[in-house]
């Protein structure tokens, strides 16, 4: 029996999980994400820490990508990458980008826009010294972006360093990698409302250094 096909124009949710009030938030939108981010953790979210890392190019062409959030550090952002990959290669240029989180099961939208700055060294090579030793190996396998023949010539280079540091956990961190932290400057919380009457609370932050909190039509 052929699957049955659903217009997309039919597809569609009523959001009644919960409401986000003004009253209710914290005055200070880090905490107020730290809170989300603890219920997503707590709930049925799988990787709550997935995130859409959105960066610009030098002729303003947009490109998005998952990546994972690894930590919230003096009110930043932290993710790691390779910074010869395309994302980094942007980020060097514009150095803007915008974070954005979906929890689904919570019914649940962050958006975080802000600019960038790579991490000390240092706070890089301990986050890499922490990781799964393959996942190490794997970094300094993958020249990240760069196009290639075929997946044989990763897999070739991933056994000769297997074999390589066979009888040690020093894997060292290559130079192209390392962390990056969001300073933003505005978040967006948004939770999904019946009849597509969403709650939008969007904190920006002033010249002065204070958060100004706002609510945003749906």
């Amino acid at each position: 029996m052929p699957p049955t096909h659903h217009p997309l124009e039919q597809l569609r949710e009523d959001y009644r999980l919960a409401v986000l009030d003004e009253t209710h938030c914290a005055s200070d939108p880090i905490q107020q994400f730290e809170q989300w981010f603890h219920d997503a953790k707590n709930s049925a979210v799988k990787e709550p820490n997935a995130m859409t890392l959105s960066t610009v190019d030098s002729a303003g062409q947009p490109s998005g990508r998952i990546v994972l959030l690894k930590g919230i550090e003096a009110n930043a952002f932290i993710f790691y990458t390779n910074y010869d990959s395309r994302k980094g290669q942007e980020l060097a240029a514009n150095p803007r980008c915008a974070l954005t989180f979906h929890w689904a099961e919570l019914e649940r939208q962050v958006r975080i826009e802000g600019v960038v700055e790579k991490v000390a060294k240092e706070v890089s090579e301990a986050y890499f010294k922490g990781r799964p030793k393959g996942s190490r190996i794997g970094a300094v396998v993958s020249q990240q972006s760069a196009e290639i023949p075929s997946r044989h010539p990763l897999e070739l280079r991933l056994a000769e360093l297997e074999r390589e540091y066979a009888n040690t956990d020093e894997v060292p961190m290559p130079l192209k990698w390392g962390g990056y932290k969001v300073l933003p400057n505005l978040l967006e919380f948004w939770q999904g409302r019946t009849n597509r009457l969403h709650d939008r609370i969007a904190y920006r932050l002033t010249d002065t250094g204070a958060w100004r909190l706002g609510r945003l039509s749906p």
